[in-house]
This record gives structure tokens, sequence and C-alpha cells, in this order.
């Protein structure tokens, strides 16, 4: 007999940042999953993964800058708990990349973690989110940050197909990485990083050089043809509506 999962809820979010040259584009963030890992090992992903139970808690939202999960659901085109998948995003980045997606406390600027002092402070604070030792929400609490989620923008949402060993149903976000963060590979789930212009990245992947599955080369896609970050995230919500921004489900 044969058994289909049921997929599990996830979130990604794809870094961009204006390249060094403005004639060179913008470029992604992207990490290369461990050869080992039961699903899509080898492969380049975003950081991302499963939505947890300490995502989907009632006093998360109060961390949350500029979007309450009725809104976050509309966007997504469920009847409640949206909000749970940007937190979870932005968990999954501190994660996996070290970069918090988050507001000083009283103000509109991302938190700067370049200082040693601080540094050292988030690095502890990062593996004790990793192991689930401590929820983001605590961290928030404790250094009066508030989830930068009204700058992470819908993308798309796709669901692995039947017969995978693991299956997730898997909403794609966007979001500019915090210029004062530097984004890192946690060597645990991911082996190596890179900053890769989309089309660099679709053309590697094409002549074979670049692991991505389908979602992600779709989504990188869909970065494609925009010269600056801000132009890019100006042009995401018009085209992201719970009906035109999920594409292949």
């Amino acid at each position: 007999m044969v058994v289909v999962l049921t997929p599990r809820d996830a979130a990604t979010v794809m870094l961009v940042r204006d390249a060094a040259t403005t004639d060179a584009g913008i470029e992604v963030f992207m990490l290369r999953r461990h050869q080992q890992s039961v699903f899509l090992g080898g492969a380049y992903v975003f950081p991302g993964g499963a939505v947890e139970e300490a995502d989907r808690q009632a006093d998360a939202e109060a961390v949350c800058e500029g979007r309450t999960d009725r809104e976050a659901s509309e966007v997504l085109g469920i009847a409640g708990g949206g909000l749970a998948f940007w937190v979870a995003a932005v968990r999954e980045c501190f994660e996996e990349a070290g970069v918090l997606l988050a507001y000083e406390a009283g103000s509109r600027d991302v938190v700067r973690l370049d200082a040693p002092d601080v540094a050292d402070r988030f690095a502890a604070h990062r593996r004790a989110v990793h192991q689930g030792e401590r929820r983001l929400v605590d961290v928030c609490q404790a250094e009066g940050l508030r989830l930068a989620v009204d700058g992470m923008h819908y993308v798309s949402h796709w669901v692995t197909p039947e017969g995978a060993p693991r299956r997730y149903d898997t909403r794609f976000f966007v979001a500019a990485a915090p210029p004062e963060q530097e984004a890192t590979q946690d060597e645990r789930e991911t082996v190596a990083r890179a900053w890769l212009r989309p089309e660099d990245a679709l053309d590697r992947h094409a002549a074979g050089s670049l692991a991505m599955m389908l979602p992600t080369v779709e989504s990188v896609r869909l970065l494609t043809g925009h010269r600056r970050t801000a132009d890019l995230l100006a042009a995401v919500p018009a085209a992201t509506t719970a009906d035109e921004a999920a594409v292949p489900r």
C-alpha cells in the first residue's frame, strides 16, 4: 500500500541585495544543503524550513511589525494562521543564514549585529533557537525587537509532489538583505553559501553546475529583469495577491 504523506507547512525567504556595480543588477543569497540531507541533498536553496508550533503561538503577533495574522492570512488566501509563515521564514533565515530580519526597539532600523559583543550575544541566540531551546519570540522580547514582516513580500506557493520522502506546502517570500548583517551557512544543514545574480544562477543550473529544484528555479526566475532591489520590492506587491502569486501548487 502506498502511503501518501500530508505536506507540512513551510516557508522560505529570498534575501536580495544590490550588486556591487549598478549594471550588474541584484543578487540573491543561496545555501547549499548537506549532501547527506534526506531532502534536497546537495541542492542550492534559500533559507527556509517547516513552520513550527512556536511560530503559530498567539504571542508571536505582538512582536511582528506592520502585519497582523488576519492581513497575512488574506494575502495567502487562507482562513487563519497566515502570520506563522512569515514568522517561520524569519526564524529559519536566522537559524540557517544568521540574518535576523528585525527592527531595533522604537526604530525602523534593522538590528545591527556587527559589534563584537552584539555578534556574540546573537550567535548564542541563533544556536538556542536552532536547537529548539528558545523561541524567536523570546529573543525579540528580551532584546526589544520587532520582526520586520512588513518588509517581506509573498511571491509564490509550491507543494512537494506525492512520492517524495518528505512533503512540504511552502510559501516563498522575498526581502532585502540587511547591509549591516553578514549571511553565513550554519554548517549543519547547509555547507556552503553564495550571492548570485539570478541570471547567473539560472545559467549555471542549465549548465549542470548548480543543482536547484523546480520551485527554486522558478522563484529565481521571478527575480530576473530587476536592476535594483528597491525596484523588485516595489513591483512584488502588485503581482502577489492570493490568486496571482501562488504559481504551481
